[in-house]
Order: C-alpha cells, then structure tokens, then sequence
C-alpha cells in the first residue's frame, strides 16, 4: 500500500526574517512523520527577500515547492492558490511566523487517521498579544457565531489540516471575496479541534493591523450572514414608528393644550437622526452591493508569476 501523502501549505508576505528558523523547526517535524511530505511556500507579492529565501529553501531540500503570485492579492487568495495546487491526500495550512506551532502537526495528522476530513487548531490562550487585540478577536468570533447561520470555531484561526475530500469540495468555492475560516466550516464533513498555546510572532512585524482586521471582520459578516441587511430593515421601521410616535405627540400637545410646536432645534435632531438611520442603511446595502459588483466581474483569484515543484519525495530526503 503507498504511503499517504501529506502537503504543507504556507502562505508567506514579507516573512524573511522569519522563514529559516520556520522552515528548520518544520523540516524537523516532517522528518518523524510516516508520510511522504512536501511544502509548498506561496509569495503574497513580498517586498522583501521573501521570494529569494524561498528559492534557497527549494535548492537544498527537494521536498520544497514554491508559487510567487504576480503581486499581492491578499492572504485569503494566497492560501487558495496553494490549496489549488496541493497534490496529496490532505495538506496542512499553517503561516510562517511560528505563531502556530509546526510541532502540533503530528497531533492533526493523528485526528485525520482517525477519519476526521477537518482538524482545525483552536487556541487556548494568545501569547504577545495586547489585552484589546484579544478582546476584539473574542468579539468577533461571538458574533461571527450569532449572526451565520454557519458556525466558526472559536479562537481558531488558519492553522488546520484538510483531507483530500474537503480540498476538492474548497476547490469547487470560487467566491472572489473570500473569508477561508468560514468556508473551511461551510463545507461540513466530519470536523473537530485540536488545541494549542499560541506563541508569540518569533521575528518581523506583524501585517494584520486593526484596520485591516475590520475589514477581514466585515467580509466575514457579509459573506456568511445577511443579518447586517435585517437589521437595517428593523432599524428602519422602528425609526419610521418612532418618528411617527413623536409627531403624533407634539400634535396632540398644540391641538389639546395649545402648546406651540418647538421649530428648530426639534426639528434639526428628527432630521440628523432620521439621515443618519439612511446613511446607515444605505452603507450596509452598499456593502452587500460591492460585493454582488465584484463577484459579477468574474475576475480570476490570482495569477502566478513563477512556480517550482517538489524533486522529490519525504522518503528520499532527510534534512
């Protein structure tokens, strides 16, 4: 019976200064792992010595296969042109900047033998983070869970394995806006957790900034839940009740009791509130609206500049 084969996929933006010291913890563990292994490093469009790291990785170990993306198209874009490519029985998701430990992969590998096509790493508690950054990540995940109809596991970010048959369903998803935490979970199959201290970024800057996770956060919301929209609705109709509540009031004052009706100042707060309530609603329509545009575009996820293969097997190669 041939050995199974396992995939590493990680996605890498401007991670020089990180990439050797990941690359040797990660050889280290595939090296003790009974499975033909390769990896696979995607560039984001680095600005930086990403992409020449990479080809050195590749020249030394022959397990090591590369795609640079012809200019970044973001992280989401990047994982799904390394999970288009894997040629395996199931491949590892995991970012280069040893945050998410290499040395856990052995315990997923050990949950998909036991049959699950899903194995995704949840943590236990976030190392190096700012108190604020937790509580944000927290509040999403909650959120993320009361508005889909899709639930995401909590506190759980990339870091999973997928079985062969959760990668050809991903592969049948070709939504140009992408949230993957959301469609590793939309696609069900059988899944379950496998939990971890998450380290501190070991080397370089993090690239994930509190503007850039708002928007990750509402790509999320929009592209699993439609909530956004009803609220608007509800929004809507309770102002419109209020507002008529209200005038129905200050005419009954003047007509029962001949109390004059307050002209400007009144009137400016109904008009401000009731503008904002439209402004409101039309920027969470817009939201849905773009992205409606842009999936209508049918433009390709991302094209690749260069690619480089594997040489050869796990099985013929010790680090």
């Amino acid at each position: 019976m041939p050995m199974s084969r396992l995939s590493i996929v990680v996605p890498a933006y401007n991670e020089a200064a990180v990439l050797k010291t990941f690359h040797a913890r990660l050889c280290s563990v595939l090296d003790e792992l009974p499975l033909d292994c390769n990896v696979l490093y995607v560039d984001d469009g680095s600005a930086d010595d990403t992409w020449a790291l990479i080809e050195e990785l590749a020249a030394r170990d022959p397990r090591v296969g590369a795609l640079k993306l012809s200019r970044n198209f973001g992280k989401e874009a990047a994982l799904t042109a390394g999970l288009d490519h894997v040629d395996a029985d199931a491949a590892v998701v995991i970012d280069a900047d040893l945050q998410d430990p290499p040395e856990l992969i052995p315990s997923l590998v050990e949950q998909w033998r036991a049959g699950y096509d899903v194995v995704y790493a949840t943590r236990t508690a976030r190392a190096g983070e700012t108190g604020f950054k937790r509580f944000t990540a927290s509040m999403f995940y909650r959120s993320m869970e009361r508005l889909s109809d899709t639930r995401v596991p909590r506190d759980t970010g990339d870091f999973r394995l997928l079985s062969r048959r959760a990668l050809d369903a991903l592969h049948q998803l070709r939504e140009r806006q992408r949230f993957m935490k959301g469609l590793f979970a939309w696609i069900g199959y059988r899944q379950t957790a496998v939990y971890y201290l998450r380290e501190p970024r070991q080397a370089g800057n993090t690239k994930w900034n509190y503007w850039r996770l708002l928007q990750l956060a509402i790509e999320g919301i929009t592209s699993f839940s439609t909530a956004p929209l009803r609220l608007a609705t509800w929004v809507g109709v309770l102002s419109s009740l209020l507002a008529f509540v209200y005038g129905l009031w200050v005419f009954g004052k003047a007509v029962l009791f001949g109390d004059p009706v307050h002209g400007y100042p009144s009137l400016m707060v109904v008009i401000l509130f009731l503008g904002g309530v439209q402004l409101l609603a039309l920027g969470v329509i817009g939201e849905y609206l773009g992205r409606s545009y842009a999936e209508s575009k049918q433009r390709p996820l991302y094209f690749i500049e260069e690619q480089r293969r594997p040489r050869a097997r796990s099985g013929d190669f010790r680090h």
